[in-house]
């Protein structure tokens, strides 16, 4: 954005003269600029050149937001010669903030006010339409429910695959929507595979049938195009339960290369309907308002989708034959059918064999305490909040500490502690006797006010806790598992372990208190869509919908969180005061990962996934590859590489399987014991987590680290405390300037399981600032 204070006279403002010098509209546009950069008022650029002061403030907003680009647009509003209809919907739907209005869109394309609205009528986007978005493609698209579902692109057309379900009401918006740089790496993408290179994408289609005749017909389309007929019946197979649309994009065949006898378009051959790009709409326009209208109704079809695309595309190459993960489990969430009705699911993916599983026991009827839907703890306000945390953080209080320490007024206090206790989330203690005045009531959660289970999803075991709102742990279930599990089986066994653990607790729980499931997965995870993206460790698993196929089974609030960050979650909430401070957390499992706590919050990065300590470890031990990638550090597995370190060093064979639990856990009994090989294994592998945690306190300027996880062991704990605090204080660059504590985790063994049920707790009273969310 320009700045009309600070422009270099060498840029756009020699431009700007340059114009000035000249004659008809662009020379009174650039004086205007001109007069407003050496900071003359309006009224008076308005006198001295003879305008009205609104074509003077016209011409000032337009340069302060396009800039020359904004000035070279046409200077009056009113009809244009065309009207590209589907970037005024792009831009109504990724708008920030209240710019999406149409008086603010008319402005920014030159436009009338009441074309715009009249465009946003016409594809029912915005305002209080309620029947939501009409997309107006040659036939029009049936539906208000639309997805975005592939994209296939050859030397001759492009064609978008769009999905919808015809009978279901359109989806709420979500606050996040795609940034422009999402969107603008696409068009680059799709323009560099276009026939002709880089176009203004405009509204041609190219030849006679522009929509194209993609189905089966007798000289025509895919008939007469293998790659692309392949591509749809793939398509059909992968995405059987929603209606699929081919859209075609460009079509660059000459206009009599289409036989008299083709397909028109709307023809629904072959499970796929053939349309055509709207009359007044270019490809790249259409593309950007369809990726909007997709974006902003599901909260699954995040960056992460549009990102998968683009990457797809910059491989280079023709043809790209782009299908997104099945979405069988998100249309099942927003509109449960019976089971005997469901169709299956058949593509060959995991994500597909999983959301069958997920159909064909969905049969099964829930427990009770997992069909509470709602969360029935409903905290009206932010100062709720932050006197629930002071309470927490303390354990006892009296209300008029939480005063003194929330900067709260004493009445203020009172009256939302009242509230508290009535509702049962607070319990008075015992009165204390004062120096002067009458006894002082203290106050304390009331640990039986909430519960919630948490599930955590490990290579090796799968674990679930039910804890109460003070940490307590009411019932805990484990089952083993192997990494290469088929997905199909694994998320059933995490259902009925789940299940299991309910069913254990429910004599504790009351119903009403159950506030919802927090699981705790490996990482990366894609969290706008509950997606787990093929974690290093867990071979079998490709982005599987884990959140989606376990709302099918419990209707309750479910949140997915990277173990990593689960488990400081539940560090902090259990922690209470002894971690009210900025710390990470260091979590020994399978593979070892870091959860952040700062600045009064977990942090989670832009996409959920910060905390990857293995690249960090690799960065610090210099270990990379040829092409400069970090590799895979053996150290960050500790159940793998303690056995094996230990063998190195001379420790004897054992009957436990290498680089299994037993065998780490033989391995830290001989090192306690004070056997010389163990002790070297585990300082060694102490060593390089450590080098990474030195890299941790460096950056983040902390002086917390939290160890925990289950191979930190009680065996093996004393090692990894002692060699990690030396490196950490030993090695930083500002070691004078403070002392970096390490402490172990207050959590058990099963730091990721109850921190995952945590994070309901933390989600519901920890107080925050909420704000629109940043895509």
């Amino acid at each position: 954005m320009a700045d009309l204070d600070v422009v270099q006279e060498s840029g756009p403002v020699a431009v700007l003269r340059e114009w000035a010098r000249g004659g008809g509209p662009l020379a009174v546009r650039a004086r205007v600029v001109l007069l407003a950069i050496e900071g003359l008022r309006d009224a008076e650029i308005a006198r001295r050149l003879g305008v009205s002061r609104q074509t003077v403030g016209t011409w000032r907003h337009r340069w302060q937001s396009a800039g020359l680009a904004g000035l070279e647009q046409r200077p009056r509003t009113g009809r244009p010669a065309t009207v590209d209809e589907a970037e005024v919907v792009a831009r109504a739907l990724l708008a920030p903030g209240g710019s999406g209005a149409s008086r603010a869109i008319a402005r920014e394309l030159g436009l009338s006010h009441a074309t715009v609205a009249s465009i946003r009528r016409r594809w029912a986007v915005g305002g209080d339409i309620t029947r939501g978005p009409r997309v107006p493609a040659r036939p029009p698209l049936p539906g208000a429910d639309i997805w975005v579902m592939g994209v296939y692109v050859d030397d001759r057309r492009a064609v978008l695959l769009a999905g919808t379900r015809p009978d279901v009401p359109p989806s709420a918006a979500v606050a996040t929507v795609l940034g422009e740089d999402v969107l603008s790496g696409l068009a680059g993408a799709m323009d560099a595979l276009h026939p002709g290179g880089s176009t203004s994408g405009g509204t041609h289609s190219g030849g006679t049938h522009p929509g194209g005749t993609l189905a089966e017909g007798p000289r025509t389309g895919a008939d007469h195009d293998p790659e692309l007929a392949g591509y749809l019946a793939e398509a059909t197979a992968h995405h059987p339960d929603i209606a699929l649309h081919a859209v075609t994009l460009w079509d660059s065949a000459p206009a009599d290369a289409a036989p008299a006898d083709a397909v028109p378009a709307g023809a629904a051959i072959g499970g796929v309907t053939s349309h055509r790009l709207p009359a007044n709409a270019s490809w790249r326009s259409f593309l950007r308002a369809m990726a909007a209208l997709d974006s902003t109704s599901h909260p699954e079809s995040s960056r992460r989708v549009y990102l998968d695309l683009v990457a797809e595309l910059g491989r280079g190459g023709t043809p790209v034959r782009w299908l997104r993960e099945n979405v069988a489990g998100h249309l099942r969430s927003s509109a449960p059918v019976p089971p005997a009705q469901a169709a299956p699911s058949t593509g060959p993916s995991p994500a597909n064999a999983a959301a069958t599983a997920a159909s064909s026991s969905a049969a099964a009827p829930a427990e009770p305490i997992a069909s509470s839907g709602v969360n029935q703890i409903d905290l009206g306000s932010f100062n709720e909040c932050v006197v629930i945390e002071s309470v927490r953080l303390s354990g006892t209080i009296t209300r008029g500490e939480i005063a003194h320490r929330t900067g709260l007024t004493q009445q203020s206090v009172s009256r939302i502690a009242r509230s508290l206790i009535d509702r049962g989330i607070l319990v008075e203690d015992a009165q204390r006797r004062a120096t002067s005045g009458k006894p002082r009531t203290p106050v304390r959660l009331c640990g039986t006010a909430a519960h919630a289970l948490g599930l955590h999803i490990d290579p090796e075991v799968l674990t679930a806790v039910v804890i109460d709102l003070d940490g307590a742990i009411v019932c805990t279930c484990t089952r083993p598992v192997g990494a290469d599990t088929d997905p199909t089986e694994f998320v059933a066994q995490v259902v009925a372990l789940g299940r299991e653990a309910l069913e254990k607790a429910q004599g504790s729980v009351p119903e009403e208190g159950f506030l919802g499931i927090g699981v705790a997965v490996p990482g990366p995870v894609d969290i706008a869509s509950g997606t787990v993206l093929g974690p290093p460790l867990l071979s079998a698993w490709n982005d599987i919908p884990l959140l989606y196929l376990l709302k099918d089974h419990f209707p309750c609030p479910v949140i997915i969180e990277k173990d990593s960050l689960a488990a400081a979650a539940g560090e902090r909430w259990i922690g209470r005061d002894r971690r009210a401070r900025d710390f990470a957390y260091l979590y020994l499992g399978t593979g070892v990962g870091s959860g952040l706590y700062l600045n009064g919050d977990l942090y989670r990065g832009v996409s959920a996934n910060a905390g990857e300590f293995g690249q960090l470890c690799a960065i610090s031990l210099g270990r990379t590859g040829p092409d400069g990638r970090p590799e895979m550090v053996p150290e960050c597995n500790p159940p793998g590489s303690v056995p094996e370190f230990a063998a190195r060093h001379g420790f004897p064979a054992s009957g436990a399987a290498a680089g299994s639990t037993a065998a780490y856990r033989e391995v830290g009994r001989a090192a306690a014991a004070g056997d010389a090989a163990a002790t070297a294994a585990l300082r060694e592998v102490a060593g390089a987590v450590g080098r990474g945690a030195l890299g941790l306190v460096d950056l983040l300027d902390i002086d917390l680290i939290v160890l925990g996880g289950p191979f930190f062991t009680e065996d093996t704990a004393g090692f990894y405390l002692d060699e990690i605090h030396r490196v950490v204080n030993d090695f930083p660059t500002a070691r004078r300037l403070r002392r970096v504590e390490v402490e172990p985790s207050v959590l058990s063994a099963e730091a990721a399981a109850v921190g995952a049920a945590s994070t309901i707790f933390h989600a519901t009273f920890t107080p925050r600032l909420r704000t629109r969310a940043r895509a």
